[in-house]
């Protein structure tokens, strides 16, 4: 089955949305860093959703991405998120890129790129290193002019506060 690029990006954008709302959630409730994340299946259900919960649940694995695969896995009752998509807005660190293949995801799509840890491409590959026997197919940059900003903003104010 062909899928139209456009009709694609559209969706992606529609999912980065309500990823970005979870990511403000993340700041807003929690004052964690504004990461939000969301796992679609094949079918274009939501199945997982997620925010950064780490420094809140004293959980270092508590990325929005673990939070979001952990929900969607109780919620198809499997480990494996065959054919599922992760939308997350700031791009996996090397802990949840390695989660997304285990999960044997079918697509991982960011919005920020990560200059300092990311592992979708910008820092390491490891999502795509092909020595891995599963696949998962990764676009970046959806809507990174609204994640990076809410990112940027975060740490700013965090900085000045503690001045």
């Amino acid at each position: 089955m062909l899928i139209d690029r456009g009709t694609m990006l559209e969706q992606d954008e529609h999912w980065m949305r309500q990823a970005l709302v979870l990511a403000e959630r993340a700041r807003d409730e929690d004052d964690e860093i504004p990461v939000g994340a969301l796992v679609v299946d094949a079918d274009g259900h939501l199945v997982g959703e997620g925010w950064n919960r780490n420094i809140r649940h004293h959980d270092p694995s508590a990325h929005a991405e673990i939070v979001a695969m952990r929900q969607a896995g109780q919620a198809l009752g499997n480990h494996r998120l065959i054919g599922c998509t992760l939308y997350v807005t700031l791009e996996p660190c090397a802990m949840c890129a390695m989660a997304a293949v285990h999960a044997r995801l079918a697509r991982v799509v960011f919005g920020a790129s990560d200059p300092k840890t990311g592992a979708a491409g910008s820092v390491f590959d490891l999502i795509s290193d092909p020595r891995h026997n599963h696949r998962v197919e990764v676009t970046g940059g959806v809507l990174a002019d609204v994640a990076g900003p809410m990112l940027t903003q975060y740490f700013r104010a965090k900085r000045k506060a503690s001045v």
